[in-house]
Parts: structure tokens; sequence; C-alpha cells
């Protein structure tokens, strides 16, 4: 099972955040997680550090499903509860899944087919970029994210990292499978951009994975 939390936090509590993003795994390595990552955010306009949005932090884990409830209780996520002011989650199921983070395989398919699934779904798109390719991508990047914001289908997006430059990502929620493989396949900007990855080379490591939505709650807008 895969777990996703977001947490909107005030500005003021930043030292607090990246020091979790900083001792977390610590704590997480001593549960039943096997993959987990802390996670930035950003807007997911350009995927520089100029699009870093301070104010939300994210976890996914994935882990055993009978181990969930007591995961959503456990020490690392209510200590982040202490100082966020709204906390979104999303529990998952992996409907397909290609490439690999960090080296590893973290998604099992164990859903039915994305073909077969008719509730919403949650991608992830991520990819460690080749340093000598970080300006061609950030060039390449616009024009997708505008054809993004403006698919049918997409209920939300933004943009997810490790790091501030070079492991970038996005993670959105559609309405279906179906919207997302018209904007992956039919959207022109996108179609571009999957050329020039196949020319250029761009990345080092990469994977796209989609998710059933079995339970979603809280919401991604930041508190005024």
């Amino acid at each position: 099972m895969v777990v996703v939390y977001f947490w909107s936090i005030k500005k003021r509590h930043l030292a607090r955040a990246l020091w979790h993003m900083g001792v977390d795994r610590l704590s997480l390595r001593a549960t039943s997680v096997t993959f987990f990552k802390s996670l930035g955010t950003g807007k997911g306009e350009t995927f520089t550090p100029s699009d870093a949005d301070i104010t939300r932090w994210g976890l996914l884990v994935v882990i055993p499903e009978e181990d969930v409830a007591a995961f959503h209780n456990s020490r690392v996520v209510n200590s982040w509860r202490t100082f966020s002011q709204s906390e979104y989650r999303l529990l998952l199921k992996p409907i397909s899944s290609h490439g690999q983070w960090s080296g590893k395989t973290p998604f099992t398919v164990t859903a039915e087919p994305s073909e077969k699934w008719n509730g919403p779904v949650a991608a992830i798109t991520r990819a460690r970029i080749k340093w000598r390719m970080n300006a061609k991508f950030w060039r390449a990047v616009p024009p997708v994210t505008t054809s993004l914001r403006q698919s049918t289908g997409l209920r939300a997006a933004i943009g997810i990292g490790e790091a501030p430059i070079g492991l970038q990502g996005t993670f959105s929620i559609w309405d279906s499978a179906a919207a997302i493989r018209e904007f992956a396949y039919q959207g022109a900007a996108h179609t571009a951009a999957i050329r020039a990855t196949e020319q250029l080379n761009w990345y080092a490591e990469e994977l796209f994975a989609r998710f059933a939505v079995l339970e979603e709650s809280g919401t991604l807008k930041t508190p005024d």
C-alpha cells in the first residue's frame, strides 16, 4: 500500500520542516515501511529552485496494508501535525509502474490495471536529470506544464523534489485513467517532450507510476 501525505506550514516553521527532512528517515527505518521519500514541493512550472514552495512538504511511504492505520498515528506523522496548518492524505494502490526510484522498484502492482479502474487516479512522474542536461530540460518544461494545467480531468498537480536541483517530479490527481492517457499521448507539448527525451537521453533515472485512489482526506489548498 502507498500512503502520501502533504502538510502545509507557516514560513516561520521552515527550520522544523527541514529538520524533519533530515531525521524522519531514522524513525522510518524502524517501522514496517519498505520504501519512503521525504519530499519538498513546488509550483511545478519550471522545476528550478525558484519554483520551490517552502510552505508545503510531503512524505511518501510504501507499507503493508495492515500497518496503515498504525502509521497514520505514528510518531513521525503526529510530529508533523504539531506545527502544520493542514494535512492532505491519500491511500493508493499501484495500477502501473515503470522505471526506478533511487535504484529501487518501489511499487508492486496489485490493483486492477489502469484500463479497468474507473475511479480517480494519482500519477507520479519522477526523474534524476543528468547535470549537463539541466538547462535543456528546464527550457522544455514550460510548454508541458502549461498543457498539463489546461488538461481536462486534472484535479490537482504539484511539483515534488528530493533536492533543489536534479531530482524532480510531478504528483497529480486525475478524474480517471483515460484523462491521463489523453494528456500523455494526445497533447502536442507532452508528445514533443517524449520525443526529446528519446533523442537527448537527459534522464539518468526515471519513474512513471499510476495509482488507484482508494481514500482521500484533507485538501491540497494552502490555508490563508
